[in-house]
């Protein structure tokens, strides 16, 4: 029974920096998040065109390398994204991850600063996020004759684009149903596919995982490149190709488990 009580002290205290290092964390993102918002606003109506984009991306880019940076300095997330350096000054591409959580596109910008990514109308509409995505020009996907448009003329700009091939979040494993929007702006933008292999270790912000649930920390995270296709000419053949491509190189990959409800969770 001693033993029990002399164990249970050190859990409830690591347990209690947990929850602090969760809301903290959460915390940061909302106030770094709406801080940049309120900056924004007024610098896009003050700043010349061909510097609107490149503030906005390096800003959201240093913010949230800052961001993650503190996420490990609480102890909440280890993360290895050194691969991703290897793509900073190349030429336009199509960054293409798996997608298991939340914090992929947060990942991914944080090492590329020349990085436009294509999100939900409703965030772009977002209180916290909306005039930095703007600013950033950062491509709405409520039209997708008008997403795929931008996207191409974003990527003959001389930008890389990050476009995950599920278009959401994870449904199955190793990897959901590739979107044929990816292959179609690679042929007309006439830009390579650079796959991209997120692992982690924990079903955090997974499809299905409640917002405000912490997990078991620290959450490892890593980033590692796979092949890079050359600019499609058959867009339904391409997109087949790829989904089996994803399927096979990530069969082994370290993915949590799914659920629809959450309750996998620890």
């Amino acid at each position: 029974m001693n033993r029990a009580q002399g164990s249970g002290i050190p859990g409830i205290l690591r347990m209690l920096r947990e929850y602090l290092a969760f809301y903290c964390g959460l915390g940061l993102l909302a106030s770094v998040s709406l801080l940049w918002s309120v900056l924004a606003l007024p610098l896009s109506l003050v700043l010349p065109r061909k510097w609107k984009k490149r503030t906005g991306r390096l800003v959201i880019t240093m913010g949230f390398r800052t961001y993650l940076r503190a996420l490990s300095i609480m102890g909440a997330c280890r993360f290895d994204l050194k691969a991703l350096d290897t793509l900073q000054g190349e030429s336009p591409m199509i960054i293409a991850p798996n997608h298991p959580s939340l914090l992929d596109a947060l990942m991914v910008i944080s090492r590329l600063p020349n990085l436009a990514c294509i999100m939900k109308s409703e965030l772009v509409d977002n209180v916290f996020f909306g005039a930095g995505a703007r600013l950033a020009g950062y491509i709405r996907n409520d039209s997708l004759r008008g997403m795929i448009y931008l996207a191409v003329e974003d990527l003959r700009s001389g930008s890389h684009l990050l476009l995950f091939p599920e278009g959401t979040r994870s449904n199955r494993l190793p990897i959901g149903t590739v979107r044929g929007s990816i292959a179609l702006i690679a042929k007309e933008a006439g830009v390579p596919i650079q796959t991209v292999f997120i692992e982690t270790d924990s079903a955090f912000l997974t499809k299905g995982w409640p917002f405000f649930r912490k997990p078991s920390m620290p959450v490892h995270y890593r980033i590692h490149l796979g092949q890079r296709f050359d600019p499609p000419t058959d867009v339904r053949g391409f997109t087949a190709e790829l989904e089996r491509y994803f399927q096979s190189a990530l069969a082994e990959a370290r993915l949590p488990p799914l659920s629809s409800t959450g309750a996998h969770a620890p």
